[in-house]
């Protein structure tokens, strides 16, 4: 049997649309084709070094807040950085960005943390720009899916 890897999604979900974005990624990583990959979610407040050294692979969620990422967001990187330092160069990861405008400061400072991380990113990031749109919700699941795939595949 193979062993399971685990997929850790951190999100900010201050709104009932970024909930429906938060659960699409959650049913595409959760996926019943996917068989060898536990899918933990865990709010920023509740995120710890040690549930990030744990995962196999890393999914970000965020809003775009005054052209950077959630506050809450940013709070779980500086609670963790040091301590996962040392302890997850090369993890994969991938992020998306609800924004309502058009999400390159959230996307620059996210990239820059996590390269001083040494962080792999493995897929483009997802930035759903403008008003909310139904195809984010099927952009957010491909990302879900795409991830826990990889991750059970050993793609990434």
């Amino acid at each position: 049997m193979t062993e399971s890897k685990k997929l850790l999604i951190i999100a900010h979900a201050p709104s009932e649309n970024t909930q429906k974005m938060w659960k699409a990624v959650m049913d595409g990583a959760s996926n019943s084709d996917i068989e060898n990959v536990q899918v933990q979610s865990l709010p920023p407040l509740q995120t710890q070094p040690e549930d990030i050294i744990a995962a196999d692979a890393i999914i970000l969620g965020t809003t775009e807040n005054l052209g950077y990422m959630a506050g809450l967001m940013k709070d779980v990187f500086d609670r963790c950085y040091y301590p996962c330092l040392d302890k997850t160069e090369g993890l994969p990861f991938a992020f998306y960005i609800r924004a309502g405008h058009d999400g390159t400061g959230t996307r620059r400072a996210i990239e820059s943390i996590t390269k001083g991380l040494r962080w792999r990113l493995v897929q483009d990031p997802l930035i759903c720009r403008g008003d909310f749109q139904a195809a984010f919700l099927d952009h957010c699941e491909e990302l879900g899916l795409a991830m826990a795939a990889s991750l059970e595949a050993g793609i990434i």
